[in-house]
């Protein structure tokens, strides 16, 4: 079976079921763990940051990060195709009682006078902006990337109005892998960053939230309140540890597949694919007038599994 579709159904290499074998572990909730620790200090390290905190997933990632920096009633401004606003299950609302600001980007990505006419004036009809949130690199943009200038035009903007910024970066490694700019300068830009382990860099499982002291320590009493306080985490913590030392340079492979499935896609009549947007991992196209879903039943049977994202 080939399987195209996401880069979190990958499994773990041999050597990195030797390393999870291996781990020490202690409780984390205690802080004990010393796996969990040397990835909590690397990952921070990696994003200059002081400090990071593993969580089970992205999203729990995210909405610790829009908790932190809200309260219920403020209102979040956000490109409309986010992973936050659309594939969450509405956790914002429930958990931390805010409102969406969506904002139309182009392929996921908004510019700071994008900000700037979305930003209404103090009026006790609305709820008050508080945080502004960024996807980098973009999913449903089509794994596209934040130019360096404009997100950090667009954090100094939000940081000008008062505004956190938080930096959904479940595929920050890809940007880095594709543009050598490394993963610290785009995190200067954000309050907050949350990376994951279990996408582009292969491990099964886990995410952290990277910021200051003072924000991630008030993130592990929310991330108790979630569930996601765990024990002996450091059998996951070693997965995600060995991704982060070994499989960050190989990224470019996948970039380089999906350049290639880009380009043999495209010779196919009907098939509406540009090639010249595939820069990561990510390879959306479209066939007018067909049934994605019909198509990728058919093409199940034939042994390749593809993801649906829409009527065609």
């Amino acid at each position: 079976m080939i399987n195209l579709r996401s880069d979190t159904v990958t499994q773990p290499t041999p050597a990195m079921r030797q390393a999870i074998a291996a781990a020490q572990v202690g409780d984390d909730v205690f802080g004990d763990d010393p796996t969990v620790n040397e990835l909590e200090q690397a990952t921070a390290g990696l994003l200059g940051k002081e400090a990071a905190m593993f969580v089970p997933s992205g999203t729990m990632g995210n909405q610790l990060a829009v908790r932190l920096h809200t309260q219920s009633g403020d209102e979040v401004i956000i490109e409309a195709g986010a992973h936050v606003i659309n594939n969450e299950a509405g956790a914002a609302a429930v958990i931390s009682g805010v409102t969406f600001r969506p904002i139309e980007g182009r392929r996921g990505i908004f510019t700071a006078d994008d900000l700037v006419a979305s930003l209404r004036p103090p009026n006790v009809h609305y709820a008050p902006a508080k945080l502004v949130c960024v996807e980098n690199t973009h999913n449903v943009g089509g794994g596209s990337i934040w130019p360096l200038a404009t997100l950090r035009e667009l954090a100094d903007v939000a940081h000008d109005h008062k505004l956190a910024a938080h930096m959904d970066g479940a595929r920050l490694w890809n940007a880095t892998a594709a543009t050598g700019i490394p993963e610290k300068d785009y995190a200067r830009c954000c309050d907050t960053i949350s990376v994951c382990f279990s996408k582009g860099l292969g491990a099964p499982v886990g995410s952290a939230l990277v910021g200051s002291d003072q924000l991630i320590s008030r993130a592990r009493r929310f991330r108790k309140m979630l569930g996601g306080g765990m024990r002996q985490v450091g059998l996951l913590a070693a997965g995600a540890l060995h991704a982060l030392k070994h499989h960050r340079q190989r990224m470019v492979q996948d970039h380089a597949n999906a350049k290639a499935l880009a380009e043999g896609l495209s010779r196919f009549e009907g098939v509406q694919i540009d090639c010249d947007q595939i820069v990561t991992n990510i390879v959306r196209f479209r066939i007018p007038g067909a049934d994605a879903s019909r198509i990728s039943a058919k093409l199940r049977d034939r042994g390749i599994l593809l993801l649906p994202a829409g009527k065609n």
